[in-house]
Parts: structure tokens; C-alpha cells; sequence
């Protein structure tokens, strides 16, 4: 496939699979570590709940109404992977991806798809508005592995957000540059564009990435135990 976010892809599971690619420190001491070949895994379940159940393909748009979370990184890299446009501006997309699904967001959407943000979350948390498809439920049922029904096209939206990208443009223009090998500290309260432009410039150098969430006090302990070398 032609567009970058596969072939990132493809590298993330392939070179250094059992290496940490994204670690996550969330509130109440939650700490998340997913290698090269667990968070492809991740990002393969979530394409297939795209394309299998949601019937999404090359060219939609899937507007991500989540905060800067290791579950927020997964839903971008999956909709790229399938050739999409992920909406970070809050514009009209086809798809709506939300950890607020009773904020009458839905109107207007080919489907809605509400994403519990607690890492252990089996399903949501309570009664979800009729129609509304539940992440953490129906993500395990799909497939390791991914194959795309319809190959995407480079030329096509990529990003939607303080600019706009194609997917040709991914790493190479939406992608913050960064050094290789990098273990880059990323928090989460700069919002999240900016967190998945650097971390796609992190893992395209080979690099990982500490995302940590704005209740999360960034220590010197911390940055020492995760071995953050930029921050």
C-alpha cells in the first residue's frame, strides 16, 4: 500500500516489535505500555471495526472528538492505515468518534462510536444512546491483522485540523521532526494534534513516545524511569 501510515505500520510490528512504542500515564496510577506489536495489534482491531462493521473506507472522514489519550493515538493511526481523513477541528466528518456520547454530538453522522477512556473498560460505562456502537465491546471481536478491501490514495485527505495534510504529506509535513531513536515525552494537555504530530515523528525515527496525562505530575523520577530523552 501506498500510504505512509501502512508502511509506519507495517515497521512498528516488524523492527524492534517488543520494544515500548507508547507508554501512558493516566490518573489513579495508571500506566499503559504498548510495544511495536501490541499497539499494532490495537490499531488493527480498530481498522477492521472501520471497515467490517462501520463499512468506512479511503476517502471518509472519521472526526475524533477524544482528548489527547493512547486510545485517541490507536483510533488516528487506524483511520490513516485505511486511507481516511481524521477531522481534528470538530468540522463535519462521516464518522464520529467520542468519549461523550450523550452531548447530542451524533446529528448528522453515518455512525457514532463512544470510547470508554479507562484502560481495563470491557465495555461502556452504562446506557449508551440507541445506535451508538461501544468501542471497548466490539474492538476485541475483530481480526489481528488487517487487510484493506480498497487501497487508499496518497493524494487524499489525510488531516484535517490548524492545517490540512494529504496522506503523502503524513510524515513529512504533518509529522513533527524529531532525532532518531528519540524517547519523546508528550502531554497530553497540549491537545491533541499536536500530540500525534509528534508522535508520528517519533515513530518514524524509530523512536517511542511517554504520553502523559495533564493530572499526571511529570517528575524527574518519571522521566528518568520511562528514560525520556527529550521532554
Amino acid at each position: 500500500m501506498s500510504i505512509p501510515a501502512a508502511n509506519l505500520m507495517t515497521t512498528l510490528r516488524s523492527g524492534h516489535a517488543t520494544s515500548p512504542r507508547l507508554t501512558w500515564y493516566g490518573p489513579d496510577a495508571e500506566r499503559v505500555e504498548l510495544s511495536g506489536r501490541v499497539l499494532d495489534n490495537w490499531v488493527a482491531k480498530t481498522s477492521n471495526l472501520l471497515q467490517d462493521e462501520l463499512d468506512a473506507e479511503p476517502g471518509m472522514a472519521v472526526r475524533l472528538d477524544l482528548p489527547a489519550h493512547w486510545k485517541s493515538f490507536v483510533w488516528a493511526l487506524a483511520a490513516w492505515q485505511l486511507g481516511m481523513e481524521v477531522v481534528l477541528d470538530g468540522s463535519d466528518a462521516h464518522l464520529l468518534v467520542t468519549n461523550e456520547p450523550d452531548g447530542g454530538a451524533g446529528a448528522g453522522f453515518d455512525a457514532v462510536v463512544a470510547v470508554p477512556l479507562a484502560a481495563l473498560a470491557m465495555r461502556w460505562p452504562g446506557e449508551l444512546p440507541a445506535g451508538v456502537v461501544d468501542y471497548a465491546a466490539e474492538v476485541r471481536s475483530h481480526g489481528d491483522v488487517f487487510m484493506a478491501h480498497t487501497e487508499g490514495s496518497a493524494d487524499d485527505p489525510a488531516v484535517r485540523g490548524t492545517s490540512p495534510y494529504a496522506h503523502e504529506a503524513l510524515m513529512d509535513g504533518f509529522a513533527a521532526a524529531q532525532e532518531p531513536g528519540v524517547r519523546l515525552l508528550v502531554r497530553a494537555a497540549e491537545g491533541l494534534e499536536p500530540g500525534l504530530a509528534a508522535a508520528l515523528g517519533a515513530w518514524n525515527q524509530d523512536g517511542s513516545i511517554v504520553l502523559v496525562h495533564p493530572d499526571v505530575d511529570v517528575t524527574q523520577h518519571l522521566l528518568e524511569n520511562e528514560r525520556v530523552s527529550r521532554s
